[in-house]
């Protein structure tokens, strides 16, 4: 990502409950007072996702608190909210997620000139053994990393 990038959220639980098998920006259809609230970072991803319906991209469950100066302007914190993508890459994702286990899940929210944009990765769910095996990999890297800080 370039130097106009500013990342708001990034949702971590995804990193471990799923393998990425491919990643794609996607632009949101907001309200005013949603994008003041992310550009205070008052934004959650935990537990939302992606879902086509009738040709289009949905984001479900992401939630981005009432602004707090938006009086009666305010909206509702979970709804369903547009992501925009291109015809060819929407036609890619129709076909991938036919297959079974295959889910959309947002990675991250961020800033890129202004304008709120939304990873979305292509993921198929963790077994319990693989969540074990990437801890596992995490713990010895960390430890790798410890022991050449030591030596040098």
């Amino acid at each position: 990502m370039n130097k106009s990038v500013k990342i708001i959220s990034t949702n971590k639980k995804a990193f471990h409950d799923f393998s990425i098998l491919e990643k794609y920006n996607a632009g949101m259809v907001l309200t005013g007072t949603e994008i003041k609230s992310i550009r205070s970072g008052r934004i959650n991803l935990k537990d939302s996702y992606a879902h086509i319906e009738n040709g289009e991209l949905w984001l479900h469950k992401m939630h981005i608190s009432p602004y707090e100066q938006g009086n009666r302007y305010n909206h509702d914190p979970e709804r369903v909210r547009k992501l925009l993508i291109t015809k060819q890459e929407l036609r890619k994702l129709i076909g991938t997620t036919k297959e079974s286990g295959i889910t959309l899940v947002p990675l991250q929210l961020f800033l890129q000139e202004g304008w709120a944009k939304l990873e979305i990765g292509v993921a198929k769910a963790k077994k319990l053994h693989d969540k074990r095996e990437s801890l596992i990999k995490k713990t010895t890297d960390r430890e790798i990393e410890r022991a050449i800080k030591q030596r040098d």
